[in-house]
């Protein structure tokens, strides 16, 4: 029991000695103290009132007194008008450090026995990842990581995209243009070098459709029209067809785009339990689809496409199958969801996809209701606000995106540079340093990532991330690296059991501690690793502030020395737990 519920507690408890009535758990309101105000535990009285039947001040100092006088714990309390501010002893809050440290789990809940997939990255084969990848990947594994410390069972999960007019549009410029170029033959990475062709292959659709235009057609019906677009779709037909040149190459092209991403997923320390292939998993999609159609969910248009009619539900049409029979996003994720439910008797099913498609799965989980599916309530979308930089947004297709590869090259020379200029590498060899460099590289690009609520865009300065002062990753690993120096320093020093007296400083560092479960079960239920980040930096900066105004290893009292050693080590392992749930490694020297 966290320090606020053990005042609600009490307070019930009172309530009842006070004025014979049990009071309902609804009414007693408790918050922390604002700062302004001397306190631990702030009481609201005023939902009390009906109850004492007493003016607020009259009830919160009745209240008061009498916790002051039965309750152990409590060293004093104070009212401001209907608020009753309570101070608990510094014999409380060294038990509750004791229990704490004496907890090898902290932080980590009971386990609920539900199983929950997360699907998170899911790239197209026709281009490397960028920026907007690195946010969605990053919140993919942290909230996996968040789920698990709520104690769920978690799978994380990637469905690649690996088929569709888009990977036939690289495929069918590589054609044209790529005179048989390899990524072993160019030196390039296998998904930059099937980027670039999708890039050309916008330059050439440009291209025909000027002259489309110049030649009298209007720009709508050449953009329809154009050879290069009918070729790329004719391509997709033949695709799934199964023609054995259009699959040949295919594979060829996406081998060298899972060798890429390969690389990509290490840097960033991203892995899943399982990969999933759209090219697997759409025919159990259209199998859906003409199940739902026999019996009439679904209907057919004269061209021979197939569609669901939700305009009942305040929607639109929605397209299921095109007219020649090949699929759309839509199919597979259909098939996809029923494979998963089957497969793994989920509780929930998590997709971290950008808000650009919060419509796309809005119609999923309408249309799974419309064929049966019970489970279709199970499905929730993490909708999360793009990332751009200072000069603004991205577009793949005419390659102004910011290459996630770079991005992290970039960040690892800033690292470096930050560094050097502060002279933190005193006796590492360069083995040591390259570590630190990646750990705070990585460390700065995850937490500035992080620390965004998901639903907001977010803009992403490089520089900023990487300081080592201020709401940073690097501050709080300069933190836990600063501890990890004491505890070093103290190895030898004499230790002794026993609880001394606390300052008010670390009586403060103690009640965020206890505070840390139920942020870890608020940022579960609200998919928000953001709560996490900043409260590692609330208790790292609570820390330093305490670490500049105390002695700890010059301490000459050998029990309180070793108290504040206690807590100092019980703060980094905190630290710890909270930043693995974010990715993020915390070195032990800076």
């Amino acid at each position: 029991m966290n320090h606020i519920d053990f005042i609600a507690s009490s307070a019930a408890t009172a309530v009842k000695a006070l004025y014979g009535t049990e009071p309902c758990p609804c009414l007693i309101q408790t918050q922390p103290t604002r700062k302004e105000f001397e306190g631990d535990v702030t009481l609201v009285v005023f939902p009390l009132l009906k109850t004492s039947r007493k003016a607020p001040e009259a009830t919160a100092e009745e209240i008061g007194h009498w916790l002051k006088e039965n309750v152990a714990q409590i060293a004093g309390y104070n009212v401001v008008k209907g608020f009753l501010n309570i101070k608990l002893s510094g014999s409380y809050w060294a038990e509750v450090l004791s229990s704490i440290a004496a907890d090898p789990d902290f932080g980590q809940l009971p386990s609920t026995g539900k199983t929950v997939m997360v699907e998170f990255s899911s790239p197209n084969t026709n281009k490397p990842l960028h920026l907007g990848h690195i946010r969605n990947n990053l919140l993919g594994w942290s909230i996996s990581q968040l789920l698990k410390a709520c104690g769920h069972n978690v799978m994380r999960v990637n469905l690649v995209n690996d088929r569709g007019i888009h990977i036939c549009k690289s495929m069918l410029a590589w054609l044209k243009c790529g005179n048989g170029v390899t990524p072993e033959s160019s030196g390039m990475k296998g998904d930059h070098l099937v980027g670039d062709f999708y890039v050309k292959f916008n330059d050439l659709f440009k291209a025909e459709v000027k002259e489309l235009v110049a030649g009298g057609m209007s720009e709508e019906d050449a953009e329809k029209n154009a050879p290069i677009l009918k070729e790329a779709q004719a391509m997709l037909v033949k695709w799934e067809q199964g023609d054995p040149e259009v699959v040949g190459l295919w594979r060829r092209m996406n081998g060298w785009v899972y060798e890429g991403f390969d690389q990509t997923y290490g840097s960033l320390g991203i892995s899943f339990d399982r990969t999933y292939y759209e090219s697997q998993t759409y025919k159990g999609g259209k199998a859906l689809v003409e199940d739902g159609l026999s019996r009439g969910i679904f209907f057919r248009k004269e061209d021979g496409s197939v569609w669901c009619d939700l305009t009942g539900d305040g929607l639109d049409q929605k397209l299921l199958l095109r007219g020649d029979g090949t699929s759309v996003y839509m199919t597979q994720d259909l098939g996809t969801a029923r494979q998963r439910f089957e497969e793994y008797n989920l509780d929930e099913m998590i997709y971290v996809v950008g808000n650009e498609q919060n419509y796309h799965f809005q119609v999923l989980k309408l249309i799974l209701g419309k064929l049966g599916f019970d489970w279709a309530d199970s499905i929730y979308h993490m909708s999360y606000g793009m990332v751009e930089l200072p000069e603004g947004k991205m577009k793949s297709r005419e390659g102004t995106v910011v290459d996630a590869d770079d991005l992290v090259g970039k960040m690892y020379n800033t690292a470096k540079e930050t560094s050097l200029e502060l002279g933190k590498l005193e006796g590492m060899d360069e083995s040591e340093q390259d570590s630190l460099f990646r750990m705070l590289s990585m460390g700065a690009m995850k937490y500035f990532i992080l620390k965004v609520d998901p639903k907001k865009t977010m803009l992403f300065d490089p520089k900023e991330s990487i300081d080592f002062n201020g709401n940073t990753g690097p501050f709080i690993q300069y933190t836990h690296a600063r501890i990890q120096s004491i505890l070093r320093k103290a190895e030898g020093l004499e230790k002794v059991a026993g609880k001394a007296e606390l300052l008010p400083k670390e009586e403060s560092v103690i009640a965020l501690l206890a505070s840390y479960p139920e942020k870890v079960r608020e940022a579960g239920a609200a998919h928000s690793p953001a709560l996490i980040a900043n409260f590692a930096y609330d208790l790292a900066k609570e820390f330093n502030q305490y670490y500049h105004d105390t002695q700890i290893i010059r301490e000459e009292d050998a029990a309180v020395r070793s108290q504040r050693l206690v807590l100092s080590g019980t703060v980094a392992r905190t630290l710890r737990h909270a930043m693995n749930i974010l990715g993020i490694e915390l070195p032990d020297r800076m």
